[in-house]
């Protein structure tokens, strides 16, 4: 099986991609460390919630995020509350649910090098 964030997103526009099962979108949770899987209005999504250092690096987060989702074609939404928490959720409006196309966004976002902008989490 290859890893997620090997694979590309592929177009939305069959009208035969349909939202996955709940058991079919926690199967590949394990894939995406960091990830939570949510039921907002019926929907299910992958969220991901992070600070940054500075407000600027909020933003300069969004731009290196803005050219992976441009690069495969998928798109997240993405939020900066107040000025320096960030959330990120996924899902497959087209079809109003989750699809693989999710995930591999979500795994391919692990893969950024975006450590120097989020703030550090004090060890227990």
């Amino acid at each position: 099986m290859l890893a997620l964030s090997t694979k590309k997103c592929v177009p939305c526009n069959t009208k035969d991609l349909v939202p996955m099962t709940e058991d079919a979108a926690k199967s590949l949770m394990r894939e995406v460390d960091g990830w939570t899987l949510i039921k907002e209005d019926g929907t299910m999504k992958l969220r991901f919630s992070t600070k940054v250092k500075t407000f600027r690096l909020g933003l300069e987060l969004f731009k290196i995020l803005a050219e992976l989702a441009e690069a495969e074609g998928h798109h997240p939404d993405l939020h900066l509350v107040e000025w320096n928490d960030v959330i990120i959720e996924i899902w497959t409006h087209e079809v109003g649910g989750l699809t693989e196309n999710d995930f591999i966004l979500a795994a391919k976002i692990n893969t950024l090098p975006i450590r120097h902008l989020l703030r550090r989490v004090a060890c227990d």
